[in-house]
């Protein structure tokens, strides 16, 4: 199943070089001819371009989607070789930069995924001549503050002491000796969402997911995934307004969020708040999820205003 999403994919699939830092980005025609909304599509944490085919196939109903690498993620060099550290703020720079390369002064339509919603915001914060030209924003189970996780205040402190640890030198290049796919297993039918899937799925399948989950680990950049862990936990994406709308995918069974705290937030911010509920069992649909899986996550109302003349 990945290996076909793969080949599905790379036809779409070009060289990025910007910054000093090289990585991919995916540029999709629409399906439909007469669809001209020009799609930035955003990855979440943890992530690689093919992971994401089956939403960009959904997607393509209503323009052309263009999704780029993240530095750091999906293969692509991480901030640490120019000299930079990942933060929010480093990110909302790399992502101005490319929507000017990409799209000069087009208008478009945001859709991010979670972390991929944190940088798209503050990205609007930090540079209101793009804000002004973007027709729609939608979060796919984005957040705003580290307040929106489910742990507990005491869970939080822990987990930003842990992280800070873990990205430490020489400490990643340790853990990357560690992601195999029989350690990767045996947490992942342990923890959180992997206990979901593990619950869902055949054995065999469960064996894809694992492998494909080594992967990422593999192809990721280990420093940049706990930096920016740490940065979660220290969010606060609450201190500038911005004069749009804002479309929100909420799932239903969030692993990782409180539903409520993340509309409370994205209200102090938007002007006004859209809300559809994809029925999840977890965070989003699986790592193999293919266009028809990824379907729920873009519910009939946001299908309706994606369908809405630009």
């Amino acid at each position: 199943m990945v290996k076909q999403a793969q080949s599905d994919a790379g036809e779409f699939i070009h060289s990025l070089n910007m910054n000093g830092l090289h990585g991919r980005m995916l540029v999709a025609p629409a399906s439909n001819k007469r669809a001209k909304r020009e799609i930035l599509l955003l990855y979440g944490h943890h992530a690689q371009i093919e992971r994401w085919w089956g939403l960009v196939q959904n997607l393509q109903t209503y323009g052309p989607v263009t999704m780029p690498d993240l530095p750091g993620f999906g293969g692509m060099d991480p901030f640490t070789t120019i000299g930079q550290k990942p933060t929010i703020d480093a990110y909302a720079d790399y992502l101005a930069s490319f929507i000017k390369l990409r799209f000069k002064k087009r208008p478009i339509t945001i859709v991010a995924v979670s972390f991929g919603f944190v940088v798209a915001t503050r990205m609007l914060q930090k540079y209101p001549e793009i804000a002004g030209r973007v027709n729609l924003v939608v979060s796919m189970v984005g957040f705003m503050h580290k307040d929106d996780f489910l742990y507990s205040p005491t869970r939080r402190r822990v987990f930003r002491g842990l992280t800070r640890l873990i990205a430490a030198r020489p400490l990643p290049s340790i853990n990357k000796l560690l992601f195999r796919e029989g350690i990767i297993g045996g947490l992942y039918a342990r923890l959180g969402n992997g206990k979901i899937r593990l619950a869902e799925t055949s054995p065999e399948f469960f064996k894809e997911l694992v492998a494909y989950e080594t992967k990422l680990w593999r192809i990721n950049d280990v420093r940049t995934h706990w930096l920016t862990t740490h940065e979660f936990l220290n969010l606060d994406n609450c201190g500038k307004k911005l004069d749009m709308d804002v479309w929100h995918v909420a799932a239903s069974h969030d692993t990782y969020f409180n539903n409520e705290f993340v509309e409370q937030h994205m209200r102090v911010v938007f002007a006004d708040y859209h809300r559809s509920t994809m029925h999840s069992k977890s965070h989003t649909p699986h790592l193999l999820g293919d266009k028809k899986d990824m379907a729920v996550m873009v519910p009939p109302p946001l299908r309706a205003r994606l369908r809405r003349k630009v």
